[in-house]
């Protein structure tokens, strides 16, 4: 009951936050003299969702955006989790790749963009390897951190019980390495819109970042803030899905601890 109740006051805060940025979105509108095609009022965008609701044009490019966001995110996280844990056991193969990891997320993702669209065309897939790039370096640094935060004499219970290799990635490794590699999912899952809209803007005819390019072409700044909002509401939803994932993998963290 008691954590029902903080879930409704964290919830009752964020209503009366955003309320009150509404208002005075609103009032600094009515009483400007910029004109509404750039900076529209609240109510301008409120009936341009309501027509793009209508139309069904919002729905679809918002499924074409997350169907790119997950591939990505899907993507980022297998190739970072599997060369993550070679890296953190073997210093040797990090000495190698680690350099040319490195210098990858040196490049501006919007520099690779451009490169990705000409190599692999204007379809899904150069999204889809563009948001799983940027995905790619957080994740995989937090699973090094995490398997090498294990104690050693963890591993010297698990050698001494005689377990399989396997038992001790399943039985050890995996869950003390959780905490940490939750925490760059956390990171990954919003900069996996990122990067599937920055795919988008240099060459799409579908999706979020699309509806932003005719937005901003048409002067349509309403089309463009209905966009922006779907987005945030976007990563918002899948920041909040990593959250609610993280408090039931590790709960078991809360029982130990007497929480």
């Amino acid at each position: 009951m008691k954590e029902l109740w903080e879930i409704l006051k964290r919830i009752g805060f964020i209503l009366i936050s955003v309320l009150i940025g509404l208002w005075l979105w609103r009032i600094f509108t009515a009483y400007s003299d910029i004109p509404s095609f750039i900076f529209p009022a609240p109510d301008e965008v409120w009936l341009k969702f309501l027509s793009v609701i209508r139309d069904g044009s919002l729905f679809y490019h918002t499924m074409v955006t997350l169907q790119e966001v997950l591939w990505g995110l899907f993507l980022g996280l297998g190739a970072a989790i599997l060369i993550g844990y070679f890296l953190a056991k073997s210093r040797l193969i990090e000495r190698v790749l680690s350099p040319y990891i490195v210098a990858s997320q040196s490049i501006p993702i919007v520099a690779i963009a451009p490169l990705l669209v000409i190599w692999l065309g204007p379809g899904i897939f150069s999204k889809i390897l563009t948001s799983a790039l940027i995905v790619f370096f957080p994740v995989l640094v937090n699973t090094i951190v995490g398997l090498r935060s294990v104690p050693r004499e963890l591993y010297d219970l698990m050698k001494s019980l005689q377990a399989s290799p396997w038992q001790r990635i399943i039985k050890l490794e995996i869950p003390a390495a959780m905490p940490v590699f939750l925490g760059g999912l956390r990171i990954g899952a919003t900069l996996a819109v990122i990067g599937a809209v920055v795919g988008e803007f240099v060459g799409a005819d579908k999706g979020l970042g699309f509806l932003v390019n005719v937005g901003r072409g048409l002067y349509d700044t309403s089309l463009v803030f209905v966009s922006v909002f779907t987005l945030v509401f976007l990563a918002l939803g899948l920041y909040g899905s990593v959250v609610f994932l993280e408090s039931r993998v590790l709960s078991w963290q809360k029982k130990n601890n007497g929480h």
